[in-house]
């Protein structure tokens, strides 16, 4: 692996990753490109939905929030653990989800929601193929440097990553904004949506496509709420709140006193709609090992990294925004 990141490093003119190579993006263009986009930023949603509830809350929100995103696509991403039988059941099971918050919202589905990867990237010259992918690669194809296409990922990151790799040149017209991993201060990157297919992070971290990453522990971890809360701004509102709130509701079965739930993939769609709630530095995009943890070299390009969030001012949003819906 130490050549392989070598060769990541000095390539004058292009990135390569495991035999893929990606165009080069001046990093003076990729500085400009991870700043925070004023007015409307146009995106599509790549989500786990069922695998928690937090895809749930970050999609909604992304849809009630029209006046600063606009939501283009959605696409259903792979996951496996006890809520799925394999990550092809768990991208299915997030479709599914994905068409029953639309339902609620009253938003059409055909032509919007997509499915993604059933399975994860195993080979970089054979990334696997979905519709999420042909639809990811069409929209950046139609997009701009001037006008990027936004891809927030709130999931494993599979299908950006497999769009990346078919289409190495929509680098150049796309900023990936994505929940993966944690602090580079934590000791390990052993978080559900990069361990899930660090192939996958590798390449999006390596590829030199513009990247914004959202770090769990020690930076969104901090972003949770309470069952009192959710019932007091949420509960009985109309149907999308009181269906939130039951389904938080149903994490807590023992009924644990003191108790609060994550809702983690809200920050990312927060911070397109106010990067102030969300303060951001430039790093050096870190190298993500095998062993699944950060290594640094400060020859490498640049990303946009989470470092604090304004938990209250987000959840002020977020609930009058739910609380309005239908």
């Amino acid at each position: 692996m130490r050549n392989i990141f070598i060769a990541i490093i000095f390539l004058p003119a292009w990135m390569a990753v495991s035999g893929q190579e990606f165009p080069a993006i001046d990093e003076a263009v990729r500085i400009d490109r991870l700043k925070p986009k004023e007015g409307r930023v146009r995106m599509v949603l790549d989500t786990d939905t069922y695998n928690e509830i937090d895809d749930q809350f970050a999609l909604a929100y992304a849809l009630l929030s029209e006046d600063r995103v606009s939501v283009e696509a959605v696409y259903a991403a792979p996951f496996y653990n006890s809520r799925s039988s394999g990550p092809g059941d768990g991208m299915e099971k997030s479709y599914e989800e994905i068409l029953r918050l639309l339902k609620m919202l009253k938003k059409p589905a055909e032509g919007f929601v997509f499915r993604g990867s059933t399975d994860y990237l195993k080979d970089a010259l054979k990334p696997p193929d979905s519709e999420a992918v042909q639809d990811l690669i069409r929209r950046a194809r139609a997009s701009s440097p001037q006008d990027p296409l936004y891809v927030v990922a709130i999931g494993c990151i599979t299908n950006v990553a497999s769009a990346i790799l078919t289409a190495p040149e929509i680098i150049k017209n796309i900023v990936v904004v994505w929940l993966g991993g944690n602090s580079p201060d934590w000791p390990t990157q052993r978080e559900f949506n990069l361990v899930q297919d660090v192939r996958a992070g590798q390449v999006v971290l390596n590829s030199g496509v513009p990247l914004v990453i959202m770090p769990c522990m020690q930076v969104v971890s901090h972003f949770h709420t309470t069952l009192p809360e959710l019932k007091y701004y949420l509960e009985g509102r109309n149907e999308l709140c009181s269906f939130l709130y039951e389904r938080v509701a149903g994490y807590n079965e023992k009924k644990t006193e003191a108790w609060s739930k994550e809702i983690w993939d809200v920050v990312v769609v927060a911070w397109l709609i106010n990067p102030a709630w969300v303060h951001t530095d430039l790093v050096h995009s870190p190298v993500l090992t095998d062993q699944v943890t950060y290594s640094f070299d400060r020859s490498r390009h640049f990303i946009r990294m989470a470092r604090f969030l304004s938990r209250d001012a987000i959840f002020r949003d977020l609930f009058s925004k739910l609380s309005k819906a239908g």
